[in-house]
């Protein structure tokens, strides 16, 4: 049976035609049974792309072209929350970057200000120590210059507190060990050592005091160089901030304190000048005048120099250095005056009036205490200003780090935002088209081909996305097309509807002439004598009667019932006989312990067209030398088997599971059906009265033929079997016993009846 159901139009029209059927070559014209038949070859029969659905519908076709979206990684592959992500990376990670630089700076400038802090507590020990050395300097020159010893009270008492100014500021100095990798304070730090180092030096400077007559200046100097030291440090705490504000007032401070300094030297120069006895002259040597003269001048110029800085902080510079200027206290005045006086001029100490040190010192003290005193507010000023401005730090860095933190809140809120809004539109899209795909549209057709296009519903629901933006306009474009698809698919059920009507009226039209030629063939064969005439109009009968079943063919295309009906249970033997009077080889069928049960009359014009086109491949696609033998079996269930074998070249693995499919799941009406018309008919015949039908390799070579009629198929509409489970028929070899004449039951080659 290889090759069967599988023959175009074409090379059938070779060959004398065979009820329409899609057969290829008979092995009567091929003498090489091996060799495939003319036409569609069987594996055509079975192409992937044409195989059925379960459902009765044809499968969607592959799509053409290269389907791969191509790697993962593409950029057109990313998920749209990944591309949203993606997109605001770039500018969250530069405002990130941006933010956490300007943190970055406020905490610098953070730890900038701390150690300004530390360094202005340093800086005042070593104020504090400048100023205790330039008492001791001052208060002991007169004491020393006079011949008092290192054991004298007033020179004794200086010194001890200068001890213990000189160690609190060797203490502070501990608090800096720790410069994490400060530049700036590790520039401090050594040269804070360097200062300490030189201050343990003190005792060297002490045991030569005011020892060289008439080099006051070099002991003045000595001290002097020590004092400058540490009021260094005070320049040296600009190096640790890049705060504008607090660089000018660390400036301001150093000259100020540098004014003071040199204050204080023309105070130790003229009281070491002074005798202890007022009545005495003084001793005023020309290379001290001129260096105590020096120091009035760096004084003056330092105030000035101060207050261009005080007043470019916005600092009241006149209002602060009040006190110098005599103001409220006439001594001060005085001793600027008489500083003036006394080293302005060659010799100017003789022209002033006689005084002891002691009256200068307490004079002179008077304008350095006030001139500490305003030192002292500087300091404080500075040291409120570094915590000022270190609190402002930390304010903006906080502020900095929680603006940081809400715009990558708001960023990552808005774009989870944006991404669920895009992605619960494209989501609905997905799903409305999965469903429009697999299960709206199907049932549309389905029930469009089932049914009066004109009963269906074809309204089409829209997706639901209706926003303006790329997704409303692509949810808006899937309507017009499922519209569109609607539209096709109903137009395409009017169009199978025209075209089974189309099929329905040729096939009635032609029924009715066929039975009208029947019916004469068959007036003229019981007139006729002749046994040569007879056996034509035999042949003729025969063709009539397989053009009537093409004509039935044309109604099993068309979904109609055939013309023929039986009211009456028909044995099933006669059913047998009937179908095999249709094959034009009817003479090589051999019927075979049948069982004697009866179809019911609804079926049988059907299974005898069944059978018929089953009988007719097995004749076709065997030896013309072979039998083709059917026979039946009443199951215990009731049911009844009928087996037709032939044994032909026999089919592949292959051709026979898509045939087998075919005929559980008959395609819908196109162009290969009517190339392939007998697999259509058969499954369509089998479906409609729940017949089964498969197709085996037979044991002895060939193809096996297995058609299971149900119970109440099989037992004439009855449900239990009937009859016994078989018996032989037919004449010799079980074969029709009518010479010349297909076999055939009673009236089932006439018209209808019952």
């Amino acid at each position: 049976m290889q090759g069967r159901f599988k023959r175009d139009s074409s090379a059938a029209a070779e060959q004398e035609p065979r009820s329409g059927t899609d057969r290829g070559a008979s092995p009567q014209h091929t003498q090489n049974p091996g060799q495939a038949p003319t036409g569609e070859s069987g594996p055509r029969a079975a192409r992937p792309g044409a195989a059925p659905v379960g459902d009765g519908r044809t499968a969607a076709p592959k799509p053409v072209g290269p389907t791969d979206a191509g790697s993962r990684i593409l950029l057109r592959n990313w998920r749209i929350s990944t591309r949203l992500v993606a997109l605001l990376t770039l500018p969250v990670v530069a405002a990130t970057t941006l933010g956490g630089l300007r943190i970055n700076e406020s905490l610098n400038e953070i730890q900038q200000l701390e150690h300004m802090q530390l360094l202005t507590k340093m800086t005042k020990e070593a104020t504090n120590l400048a100023a205790q050395l330039q008492a001791e300097r001052d208060e002991s020159a007169g004491p020393l210059t006079n011949g008092a010893t290192a054991s004298d009270f007033k020179v004794q008492d200086r010194r001890t507190k200068t001890d213990r100014a000189k160690k609190a500021f060797l203490d502070a100095t501990v608090d800096i060990g720790n410069t994490d990798g400060d530049q700036a304070l590790e520039s401090i730090r050594s040269n804070v050592n360097q200062i300490a180092t030189q201050v343990n030096q003190i005792n060297k400077i002490r045991q030569g005091a005011y020892q060289s007559k008439g080099a006051d200046s070099l002991t003045v100097d000595a001290y002097s160089g020590l004092i400058e030291s540490l009021l260094s440090l005070s320049q040296d705490m600009a190096q640790a901030t890049s705060n504008p504000d607090m660089i000018k007032r660390t400036r301001a401070l150093a000259a100020f304190s540098s004014a003071k300094e040199y204050a204080s030297i023309q105070r130790a120069i003229i009281a070491a000048a002074l005798p202890a006895d007022p009545k005495k002259d003084g001793t005023l040597s020309e290379n001290d005048r001129l260096y105590g003269q020096n120091a009035l001048t760096k004084e003056k110029n330092s105030l000035t120099s101060f207050n261009s800085l005080y007043e470019s902080m916005g600092g009241n510079a006149e209002e602060l250095t009040a006190p110098l200027n005599g103001q409220g206290n006439p001594e001060i005045q005085a001793a600027e005056k008489y500083a003036d006086r006394v080293l302005g001029q060659q010799d100017g100490l003789k022209n002033e009036p006689h005084r002891s040190y002691l009256d200068w010192t307490d004079q002179a003290s008077t304008r350095i205490n006030a001139m500490k005193t305003i030192e002292a507010t500087l300091l404080g000023e500075m040291e409120g200003k570094a915590r000022e401005l270190r609190d402002q730090a930390q304010r903006d860095a906080y502020i900095n780090a929680a603006l940081i933190l809400l715009v990558l809140g708001v960023s990552l809120v808005g774009a989870f935002v944006v991404a669920r809004a895009m992605i619960r539109s494209l989501r609905r899209l997905q799903d409305t088209a999965t469903r429009v795909a697999q299960d709206r549209l199907p049932e549309l057709v389905k029930a469009l081909s089932e049914s009066d296009p004109q009963d269906v519903d074809t309204s089409v629901e829209s997706v639901g996305v209706h926003s303006r933006d790329e997704i409303g306009q692509v949810a808006a474009a899937f309507d017009d097309v499922h519209r569109e698809a609607v539209r096709l698919a109903a137009e395409q059920a009017l169009l199978r509807g025209n075209v089974n009507a189309m099929f329905t009226n040729l096939s009635r039209r032609s029924q009715g002439l066929i039975q009208r030629q029947l019916s004469l063939i068959s007036e003229l064969e019981s007139r006729e004598a002749d046994p040569d005439q007879l056996s034509s109009l035999f042949k003729l009968d025969h063709l009539a009667t397989r053009m009537r079943r093409n004509g039935e063919n044309l109604l099993v295309l068309a979904g109609e019932e055939p013309g023929r009906r039986w009211t009456r249970p028909v044995p099933l033997v006669d059913v047998l006989r009937a179908a095999a009077s249709e094959v034009e080889q009817y003479e090589r069928i051999e019927l075979a312990s049948v069982p004697a049960t009866e179809v019911a009359g609804r079926v049988v014009n059907d299974l005898v067209h069944l059978l018929a086109e089953l009988l007719e491949n097995a004749t076709s696609f065997s030896s013309p030398q072979t039998k083709v033998r059917v026979t039946g079996h009443a199951l215990p269930d009731g049911r009844v088997l009928v087996e037709i074998h032939d044994t032909g070249i026999g089919l592949s693995p292959e051709d026979l599971a898509a045939i087998n499919e075919r005929l559980a799941s008959p395609p819908t009406v196109d162009v290969s059906v009517s190339r392939r018309m007998g697999l259509f008919v058969v499954g369509r015949l089998s479906l409609r009265h729940g017949i089964r039908i498969q197709l085996r390799p037979s044991d002895s070579g060939g193809t096996t033929a297995l058609v299971m009629l149900p119970v109440d198929v099989a037992h004439g509409g009855k449900k239990g079997p009937v009859g016994k489970p078989g018996m032989n028929i037919g004449g010799q070899n079980g074969q029709a016993p009518v010479a010349g004449r297909p076999p055939a039951g009673p009236g089932l080659t006439a018209g209808p009846g019952g």
